[in-house]
């Protein structure tokens, strides 16, 4: 009986993937083929050419990194919620050592008054 769940959770998903890669791929070779050689004189493209495309944007800008599934925001707000104050301001301190101020625009422009 588990077999056949797991036989049917592969086939399906497997199905579903060639589905989203069909219609997917099929969206980039039709935009690409009604805007890139107006718009830039490129030549047009194939199918297997746009699935190509599709998988070369997906490795160069990320694909899924920012999914974190239902329930990752909720693990960083039960650890938010038991640091203490002091903790909570060197982590903020760190990220904004690394990653530069979230603070409103206003905060954020030179001479602007606070």
């Amino acid at each position: 009986m588990r077999m056949r769940w797991v036989m049917r959770m592969i086939i399906g998903g497997l199905l579903a993937f060639t589905i989203a890669l069909a219609v997917f791929g099929q969206a980039v070779h039709y935009l690409w083929n009604w805007l890139m050689p107006a718009l830039f004189h490129l030549p047009p493209i194939t199918f297997w050419q746009s699935v190509g495309l599709l998988a070369l944007s997906w490795v160069l800008f990320g694909g899924w990194r920012g999914y974190r599934g239902p329930r990752g925001g909720r693990r960083m707000m039960g650890r938010w919620k038991q640091m203490t104050p002091e903790e909570r301001a060197k982590f903020r301190e760190f990220i904004e050592s690394r990653c530069g101020s979230f603070g409103t625009e206003a905060e954020s422009k030179p001479g602007a008054a606070t």
